[in-house]
């Protein structure tokens, strides 16, 4: 359809002797007031593991500038630190975020990994306001300080001075930006000694590989990273592969088995996953790589026991080519109930429009979770944080994930499984957990572990790399039981990685 104002301009060009005269250019933007960095502190206490821990919350910028020392950004962060500590060395410090590329860090903060958690229903949606805010005694302060960043232009994080977006929403525009606030914060609050940990969230987990080797560069080396629902890889969904049908499989088959789709459902997820993941990486893979090759037989066969492991039918599978994409399956599982399932934790169910369509017009993970996590974080800010602000706390920034630049490594897609393989052969002493949710279709955790797996360490290093499964969905922390066992895992991983170092050392 035509633009209804295009004829008039076009008759401008063609009968106007101007027409042909030079375009200005646009205005070049004047400079973002720069602001002073700030600092808001409170003092508080979380029961963790039978112990209190007495804390200082400090919400508070820090800037960020050029190779000519002049302010680009304001970068806001939250810090929980441990109270009465004489000895810093001792006492390790994370810095976390949530991914997008373009969220904040709420998500991550209030989801129990900060002192403070919000109450949900688990796996259903939640009621609206008031919502319960409570002390988050499976938080992380018990095993380390806490920083949570957010990245430039979302949350209170913001371009100041003559910085543009362009500076910093890019791959490694943004490693290089919180490569310099960790650097700032390190120097600001004398961090350099204490045990150094990154935990990212989604494209976090992206962010922290890269930065893990960028940091490794700086000098900065660090003691552990810890990956939450990861993606380490971008190009494993391409044209003509089949790759991504592989690494679902197992997925699917542990959704299937949570909503009771799955004939003579077995005992144990864990084992029921294996055998998805013994067979996507064996039958499966072999049926789909003879392509349009493959005998009726055999696609009877393999459809069949695609049947066992996600509770399709098989003429659907069948229909199908034995290649159900994550969208067709959150539609398909639950078609007979007239209920489509979550992208990012499928344990969450809901109606829809149009229950036969084969796209979903929501994603019930999100819609049933969004509006406690908002309003948690304004009025934890308020409440407790005392940080006051007339500006709008972003929780995600659409321009930076629309304007973000993926270029990585001379690549046109970031593959940085290389980068945190490149940090470890540096940096031998460099520890990894890769938590994954059973449940999760936004970054299926089999392709997780082939990232991992085929990152080309040597028997040494792979062992550095460990990994946990929960009952949980891409956010883990949204099951009550599995943040429980999450924070056990995180004991354990904190404890060890510091005990080796310490023998290490002493060595």
């Amino acid at each position: 359809m035509r633009h209804p104002r295009i004829w008039p301009v076009l008759g401008l060009l063609m009968f106007s002797p101007s027409a042909f005269a030079a375009v200005p250019k646009p205005a070049a933007r004047p400079p973002v007031p720069v602001p002073k960095e700030r600092a808001v502190s409170t003092q508080h206490s979380v029961t963790i593991n039978g112990e209190t821990i007495h804390y200082t919350a400090t919400a508070g910028t820090i800037l960020l500038r050029d190779k000519n020392n002049a302010p680009i950004a304001s970068v806001f962060y939250v810090a929980y630190t441990e109270d009465g500590v004489r000895n810093l060395a001792a006492r390790p410090v994370t810095f976390l975020y949530n991914g997008g590329p373009g969220a904040s860090s709420d998500w991550i903060q209030m989801g129990g990994l900060g002192p403070y958690r919000v109450n949900m229903v688990n796996g259903r949606a939640t009621p609206p306001a008031p919502y319960s805010i409570t002390p988050s005694h499976d938080s992380l302060l018990n095993d380390s300080d806490l920083v949570f960043i957010d990245a430039v232009g979302t949350g209170y994080s913001r371009v100041v001075g003559k910085g543009t977006g362009k500076m910093f929403w890019g791959v490694d525009q943004d490693v290089k930006s919180f490569g310099q606030f960790i650097y700032r914060y390190l120097k600001k609050y004398n961090r350099w000694q204490s045990p150094k940990f990154l935990y990212g969230e989604s494209y976090g987990t992206t962010r922290s590989a890269a930065l893990a080797q960028y940091l490794q560069n700086q000098g900065i080396a660090l003691n552990g990273v810890i990956l939450q629902s990861t993606v380490l890889n971008f190009f494993d969904w391409m044209p003509g592969s089949d790759d991504k049908y592989i690494f679902d499989l197992p997925s699917y088959a542990a959704i299937a088995w949570y909503h009771d789709r799955i004939a003579d459902k077995p005992a144990s997820l864990a084992a029921f996953v294996e055998q998805a993941r013994v067979f996507a990486d064996g039958p499966y893979a072999r049926a789909l790589r003879q392509g349009d090759q493959l005998p009726q037989s055999q696609l009877d066969a393999i459809a069949e026991k695609l049947h066992g492991f996600t509770g399709l039918p098989v003429l659907y599978l069948e229909q199908a080519n034995l290649r159900v994409s994550p969208a067709h399956f959150r539609k398909e599982l639950l078609l007979p109930l007239e209920e489509h399932i979550g992208r990012f934790d499928a344990r969450f169910a809901a109606s829809d429009a149009d229950a036969v369509s084969s796209r979903n017009s929501f994603d019930p993970s999100n819609q049933f979770t969004g509006a406690p996590f908002t309003a948690a974080f304004e009025w934890y800010l308020h409440n407790v944080l005392k940080y006051h602000s007339d500006r709008i706390y972003k929780e995600e920034s659409n321009q930076a994930f629309k304007k973000w630049d993926w270029k990585h490594d001379h690549l046109t897609l970031p593959y940085v499984a290389g980068d945190l393989a490149a940090a470890m052969r540096k940096n031998p002493y460099l520890r990894v957990l890769s938590e994954n949710g059973y449940f999760d279709l936004a970054t299926p955790f089999h392709e997780t572990e082939y990232d991992l797996d085929h990152a080309m360490l040597n028997s040494t290093l792979r062992k550095h790399i460990t990994f946990a499964y929960f009952k949980s969905g891409h956010m883990i922390y949204l099951n009550p039981s599995a943040l429980t066992a999450m924070h056990a895992v995180l004991d354990r991983f904190y404890a060890k990685t510091l005990k080796t170092d310490s023998a290490a050392a002493v060595n």
